[in-house]
């Protein structure tokens, strides 16, 4: 299998007033293209930090971080956004959608970054919202959508690049839990289609979705567990 993750020996370290927190210490991990990973752990366990290193919204202290051969540990801010934008897509616990723009508006902003023309980027996203069964609201605000719609309308966000990762902070934090499941239906469509899918939840029942368990505590890797038999939701447009 190809990698497309690869941290070696990652250490972040912060400073809240004259204290030091280590929030990882000495964390190793890879990830094959088309695994599908969740990362669990409690509150200040080092999940979300690690998610923002290999999100490259923040950078480790000390250790190497090759994302899809690239060795992202030094970059410049310009250069970490640059690869954010053609490598990763993010779906986030509260949708983080524009309030007045529509769906296809949305969903096309990362492909104006890409420098595509506009009727190019109405196409695409026309596609993304298609294959996340919204085609039909693409002129719909988010306040006109349910949560479980909005959620979709960002997951198609995070896919019109065609990135090599999609990373899921709490995607179903904010949703009851029939949405919830039609949401992990969703990401188990995509991964089934090659997605390479990289999830952060603190719930047990979301987690299980997933092909493989990381779980953090104090900022070290507890235990890396492959899922035998990873929850299947039932398929429902939510």
């Amino acid at each position: 299998m190809t990698k497309i993750i690869e941290t070696t020996e990652i250490n972040k370290t912060y400073r809240m007033g004259s204290e030091i927190i280590q929030a990882l210490k000495s964390v190793s991990i890879s990830v094959d293209k088309g695994e599908y990973v969740a990362f669990m752990g409690p509150s200040g366990s080092g999940k979300s930090t690690l998610m923002n290193i290999i999100g490259c919204l923040d950078t480790p202290t000390s250790g190497s971080y090759v994302l899809n051969n690239k060795d992202v540990s030094d970059m410049t801010e310009n250069e970490l956004a640059e690869i954010r934008n053609k490598e990763i897509g993010f779906v986030f616990q509260t949708f983080n959608l524009l309030p007045r723009a529509s769906c296809l508006e949305n969903v096309a902003l990362p492909l104006v970054y890409a420098g595509l023309s506009k009727s190019d980027r109405e196409e695409i996203a026309f596609q993304a919202l298609s294959n996340v069964g919204l085609g039909d609201r693409t002129k719909h605000r988010p306040n006109e959508l349910s949560g479980g719609q909005r959620q979709r309308v960002a997951i198609a966000r995070a896919l019109v690049n065609n990135p090599s990762i999609i990373l899921a902070d709490e995607p179903t934090g904010n949703l009851d839990s029939k949405t919830s499941y039609g949401i992990m239906e969703l990401f188990h469509e995509l991964h089934s289609g090659g997605n390479t899918i990289i999830m952060v939840t603190h719930e047990d029942d979301i987690a299980h979705y997933a092909h493989r368990i990381v779980r953090l505590r104090d900022g070290l890797v507890e235990t890396d567990t492959i899922n035998p038999n990873p929850t299947r939701g039932v398929s429902m447009h939510v």
